[in-house]
């Protein structure tokens, strides 16, 4: 294996990476600050009786959005919120929704909101968690319940989702505000299982409860929204610009998966032009209709897992009974901590060899095979030498999983490597899927390899490719539903041959010199080659999107006209915005980046 250039790393730095480690501390097992009643800037004047305020460091996913000491409370009811909403629009003040604070975009709160300001954080995963099952097809779900608990209740019932996002620290009603989703089509030739859907857990409510500001009554009240009114599509997918405090969502009998993993397929034949072969993108999602791609930064390994229907056991496959079955990637091996944490500190031109790195840790857990690297170089067998390489057999092989769905479809932990990532969903039709994939694979390959080129090594992470279906209108059941309309996955009535989305995410580690720039110029490449004519691009909105060449988030052409515009076919961007204002005119569910965004 090739280790590319100098990287500035030698065994001894390598042996004495405890300092680096440290500096990536946030990165490596998501320390959070600490909680204190105390406060150097005043309470929240005359709050709602029964609310008790603290404050709490915010930091979210990656570290990136960090706001010192917040005022925050865990309201109790969502009678309380009521009272708070009322509260906040007297008062001048601002309410945000928080749950894991698994999120890379500022929807929750920007970076750098002043200790000051007058928002308050609404904790909503210490109370509102309450699961109820309505009846064979539905569950109510208190907004705060977490993802994992929602799907082993389900489970428990002989219930689940055919696709749901993979980690399972992730409250409902966070998941919902982003339009949150797994990777599945609906399988080719074969009829869509009733109470299942393909596109985002949004389209799967039917009936949801929102604070909403009564003008007969001129406060705030609970209201219940049925999935068939006008107004419900704007809620399902709101970015944080309203609160939910409960839905009801449509679920169906729950399936047995199995999940390969395959590392057999290089990434110049599994991404290569449509028509390559079987062994592409295409050809295992005709398969399947469930496939995700990890492609190791400076490597052609790539990480395929494939999941399929499977009733019963198949003999050569392992059976699991829970959750978060890799155990190499939930929790940080210590090689790929320590390395990790010297790129943090500075050693940026290591990131060919964690890539390299990643794959054979990747590989060992997954089939034992010693191999790669037992031909590597010195540098990779100190890595993974001793009890590292014990610890990786010791967890048993994992490359053949079979078991409920929830066992399979939930794979991260918040002990994994907290990097960043930008995101993006590529419209198309299903028969060019492997044409979208190609043309990102080949410009993504070439701009790494110009970067690296000149000294530059701005990803240290990879990619993620997965695919999924849309969210059609009859997805949830309920005659006369529309699509949420600021979902990504929401289809578009002039190119209704375009059924499929291609989601693609390039990974690496926060403050890596160059990655405001390198996912500029990627980002610019696919609105020109996705630009509408045989595809359309889509920004993920819990990720990164609208680079400048210093930070995410911040391109104004995107932001005012080009973000907006890829959702205002049939006039759904403005319908959504007027919506939410009307129920929120005061914008009490808001902050300064969603001001500027929804307007």
């Amino acid at each position: 294996m090739e280790h590319g250039p100098d990287t500035g790393l030698t065994r001894r730095g390598l042996m004495a990476g405890a300092a680096a480690l440290s500096m990536a501390g946030w990165l490596l097992n998501g320390t959070l600050g600490p909680e204190s009643a105390d406060a150097a800037v005043p309470l929240p004047p005359a709050l709602p009786a029964g609310v008790t305020p603290y404050r709490a460091e915010y930091r979210n996913w990656s570290g990136e959005i960090h706001a010192d000491q917040l005022w925050t409370c865990a309201p109790d009811s969502p009678e309380q919120v009521v009272l708070l909403a009322d509260w906040a629009r007297a008062n001048g003040w601002r309410l945000r929704a928080q749950g894991h604070r698994h999120t890379w975009a500022p929807l929750t709160v920007p970076a750098g909101t002043d200790a000051d300001a007058r928002v308050l954080l609404l904790d909503t995963t210490r109370h509102l968690t309450a699961l109820t099952l309505v009846d064979g097809s539905t569950v109510r779900a208190r907004t705060g319940a977490d993802m994992e608990a929602l799907l082993a209740f389900l489970a428990d019932r002989g219930l689940g989702l055919a696709a749901c996002p993979a980690p399972g620290e992730l409250t409902v009603g966070g998941v919902l505000a982003i339009g949150g989703h797994g990777t599945a089509v609906e399988p080719a030739g074969a009829a869509a299982l009733p109470g299942h859907g393909y596109g985002t857990v949004s389209n799967q409510v039917v009936r949801f409860t929102a604070v909403v500001l009564d003008p007969a009554l001129d406060r705030y009240v609970l209201r219940t929204f049925e999935r068939a009114e006008a107004d419900a599509a704007a809620f399902l997918v709101h970015l944080g610009r309203a609160f939910l405090t409960e839905v009801e969502l449509r679920v169906g009998q729950d399936q047995r998966l199995r999940c390969v993993s395959r590392l057999d397929i290089p990434a110049a034949e599994l991404l290569a032009p449509a028509g390559s072969g079987p062994r592409t993108l295409a050809g295992l999602l005709a398969g399947s209709g469930r496939v995700e791609v990890i492609w190791f930064a400076f490597t052609e390994q790539p990480w395929i897992k494939v999941w399929s229907a499977a009733p019963t056991r198949p003999a050569a496959a392992r059976e699991v009974r829970e959750p978060y079955n890799y155990p190499f990637s939930d929790r940080i091996p210590e090689p790929v901590a320590r390395l990790a944490g010297e790129i943090a500190a500075g050693a940026w031109g290591s990131a060919p060899l964690l890539g390299q790195l990643q794959y054979l840790v990747t590989k060992i857990g997954l089939t034992g095979d010693l191999t790669d690297l037992l031909l590597g170089g010195g540098l990779l067998r100190d890595l993974l030498s001793g009890d590292a390489l014990v610890h990786l057999l010791a967890d048993g092989l994992r490359s053949d999983l079979w078991g409920a769905s929830r066992t399979l479809l939930q794979y991260v932990r918040p002990s994994t490597l907290r990097v960043t990532a930008n995101g993006y969903a590529v419209l198309a039709r299903r028969a060019d899927v492997q044409w979208v994939a190609a043309e990102f694979a080949a410009f993504y390959r070439a701009l790494l390899a110009q970067y690296r080129d000149r000294g530059e090594f701005p990803v240290n992470g990879g990619v993620e490719i997965r695919v999924t279906g849309l969210d059609r209108a009859d997805g949830p059941g309920v005659p006369g539903a529309r699509p949420p309309l600021l979902s990504a996955l929401r289809p578009r009535a002039d190119r209704p041959e375009w059924d499929t989305a291609v989601w693609l995410d390039v990974l690496s580690l926060p403050g890596t010199p160059g990655l405001p720039r390198f996912c500029r110029e990627l980002e610019q490449f696919l609105l020109r080659t996705f630009d509408g004519t045989r595809a359309g691009l889509r920004v993920e909105w819990s990720k990164g999107w609208a680079y400048t060449e210093e930070g995410a988030w911040a391109d104004p052409d995107l932001l005012e006209r080009v973000v907006p515009a890829s959702l205002g076919e049939g006039g759904g961007w403005a319908e959504a915005v007027a919506v939410l204002d009307r129920h929120d005119p005061d914008r009490v569910f808001s902050n300064a980046f969603l001001d500027r965004l929804l307007r």
